[in-house]
C-alpha cells in the first residue's frame, strides 16, 4: 500500500539528535535557538520561536496578540480542526467562511461580507502549500485594524511575489509534524516582525517564565526566575529541533522532488473526465499534499478502488462547521460544502519512485 505520506528521514537526523545525547540536555537550549537561527536565515524572518507543534504556534500566537474571550477570528471552515481548536480554546469564536473552489484557499469576497466591528483576527489557511491572495488579506487587516495570523502547516518553504511565507505579514505559524515539508519529528514555529509581541510568545511558551531570569536558557540550572505572564509548556526540545536542523538542509532537495510529482500528476491528470485539478503556482509553491475533487458524487467509489489497487488515499479535511462540536458556529457554506465532499488526497512524499508516480497514476486513469 503506498501511504499519502511519509517522512523522509535517516542517518543525518540520527547523527544530530546523538549530539544532543552526548551534551546529556535534551529540553529547551541551545539546539532550539540553533534551530531557530537556521530558520530565521532560511525564511529571511525578523524573529521566529520554536514551539512543540504548530497548534500551539497558532494558540500562542493568538494569545500575544491579545484575542480573547467573545472576539472573533474569521477562518475557512476547510482545514484541520487544530486551526479551530485554538479559537475557542481562547474563548473566541470562530466565523466560518468559503473557499475559492479552484485552490482552496479563503474565499477573498466572502471573507469581506463577514468583517465586523468584532472581527479581531483572521486566520487564512495555505492550502496544500500554495499561498493565500496575501496582498489582499494585508489591506483587510490595514483598513479595518484586524491582525492577519497566518496558518502555515502546509506552507513551509512556499513563497508570494518572491517573498517567502513567512518573512512579511503580521504573523505566520509553521508545523514540523512527521509529514510536514521538513519534520522535527514534533514541532512548530511563530514567524513575525513585532519584537515586543515576539518577546511575550518568548515568555508564554515557557510557564510565562522571563527569560533574562531563567538560566536554562544557558543550559545553566538556576533556582531563580519570575513568571511575567500567562504562559503555557510549549517550548520546543532540542531534540526535536536537532531533528529540524537536519531537515533543513535536505530542503531543497524535498522541494524539487515534490514540485516534480506535482507537474507529473497534473500532466497526468490533464484531460482526464471525472476530476478536477486545483490551480497550483509552481513556481513558488512547495506542495504539502496532492489533492482532486472528484465530480459527481464517486468520491467514495474511487476511494474504495485505489485502497483495493494499493494506493493509499485520504481527505483533507472534513469542513469544521459541519463538526459537531462547532455546531454553535455553523452557518450555510455551499461551496465548502460541496468541495468537502469532493476532495481526495492522493500519495506525495519525497522518496516515492517513478514506479510509484506512475502507478498512482495509471490506478486513477483504470477508475475511470
Amino acid at each position: 500500500m503506498l501511504p499519502v505520506s511519509r517522512p523522509s528521514i535517516g542517518s543525518e537526523e540520527l547523527e544530530e539528535v546523538k549530539k544532543v545525547f552526548d551534551t546529556g540536555w535534551l529540553g529547551l537550549g541551545s539546539t532550539v535557538f540553533e534551530f531557530e537561527n537556521a530558520v530565521k536565515e532560511y525564511l529571511g524572518a525578523k524573529n521566529v520561536i520554536a514551539v512543540n507543534t504548530g497548534t500551539t504556534a497558532l494558540h500562542i500566537a493568538l494569545d500575544a496578540f491579545g484575542i480573547t474571550e467573545g472576539d472573533e477570528v474569521i477562518v475557512p471552515s476547510l482545514t484541520f480542526c487544530a486551526s479551530i481548536q485554538v479559537i475557542t480554546a481562547l474563548r473566541a469564536i470562530p466565523v466560518f467562511c468559503e473557499v475559492d473552489p479552484d485552490t482552496l484557499n479563503i474565499d477573498i469576497n466572502d471573507l469581506r461580507k463577514r468583517i465586523t466591528p468584532k472581527i479581531k483576527a483572521i486566520m487564512p489557511i495555505h492550502y496544500c502549500g500554495n499561498a493565500c491572495d496575501m496582498d489582499a488579506l494585508m489591506e483587510i487587516g490595514k483598513n479595518h485594524n484586524i491582525v492577519i495570523i497566518e496558518d502555515a502547516a502546509h506552507a513551509f518553504g512556499s513563497s508570494y511575489k518572491g517573498k517567502k511565507i513567512g518573512s512579511f505579514g503580521d504573523v505566520t505559524c509553521f508545523s514540523f509534524d512527521p509529514i510536514k515539508n521538513i519534520t522535527c519529528g514534533e514541532g512548530g514555529a511563530v514567524a513575525l516582525s513585532d519584537d515586543d509581541v515576539a518577546e511575550e510568545i518568548r515568555r508564554k511558551r515557557i510557564l510565562g517564565i522571563d527569560k533574562d531570569t531563567w538560566h536554562r536558557y544557558k543550559n545553566k540550572r538556576s533556582w531563580f526566575y519570575e513568571v511575567t505572564t500567562q504562559g503555557y509548556r510549549y517550548h520546543m526540545s532540542n531534540i526535536n529541533a536537532a531533528i529540524g536542523l537536519a531537515q533543513l538542509k535536505k530542503i531543497s532537495v524535498f522541494i524539487e522532488k515534490k514540485r516534480k510529482i506535482v507537474a507529473t500528476y497534473n500532466e497526468g491528470f490533464r484531460n482526464l473526465k471525472g476530476i478536477k485539478i486545483l490551480n497550483w503556482n509552481h513556481d513558488e509553491t512547495v506542495p504539502f499534499t496532492y489533492m482532486i475533487r472528484v465530480l459527481d458524487g464517486r468520491r467514495g467509489e474511487m476511494m474504495d478502488f485505489l485502497n483495493e489497487k494499493g494506493v493509499g488515499t485520504g481527505v483533507h479535511y472534513i469542513p469544521n462547521h459541519l463538526q459537531p462540536f462547532f455546531k454553535p458556529f455553523s452557518t450555510p457554506l455551499p461551496i465548502t460544502e460541496q468541495v468537502g465532499e469532493e476532495i481526495l488526497t492522493l500519495p506525495l512524499y519525497y522518496d516515492m519512485t517513478e514506479n510509484d508516480i506512475e502507478f498512482v497514476i495509471q490506478s486513477v486513469r483504470a477508475f475511470f
